[in-house]
């Protein structure tokens, strides 16, 4: 894991976010239930974070996994802002919230950590 400290206008003296990243990251497989997020980054003060996870073309039965993305969900990323820095989210953000975290992923706006 690492240390990042990001400074915005908001927090000119810096917030720190640590990026960690699963060692199993590499293994793709579907059959490891345990293992699907691939990293995280973490703001260290709330301990919000956000799931990385890569994209592997598979070929499995859909049993085996819980994670199911079509192209259409993702492609083409939309420009975003993120801690005042541009970012890129997939295309089909809400519905790909709401169905891993449910409804209140896109209206509750603040952390109760």
């Amino acid at each position: 894991m690492t240390i990042h400290t990001v400074r915005t206008t908001h927090a000119p003296q810096g917030k720190n976010y640590m990026l960690e990243i699963n060692p199993k990251w590499v293994d793709g497989s579907p059959e490891d239930t345990l293992n699907q997020i691939d990293g995280r980054w973490i703001d260290m003060l709330s301990g919000v974070f956000i799931d990385i996870t890569a994209l592997r073309m598979l070929v499995v039965p859909k049993s085996l996994t819980s994670v199911r993305l079509q192209e259409a969900d993702l492609f083409p990323l939309r420009d975003s802002v993120f801690e005042e820095r541009p970012v890129k989210v997939p295309y089909n953000y809400a519905e790909l919230l709401q169905e891993e975290y449910g409804r209140v992923s896109l209206t509750r706006t603040r952390f109760a950590g």
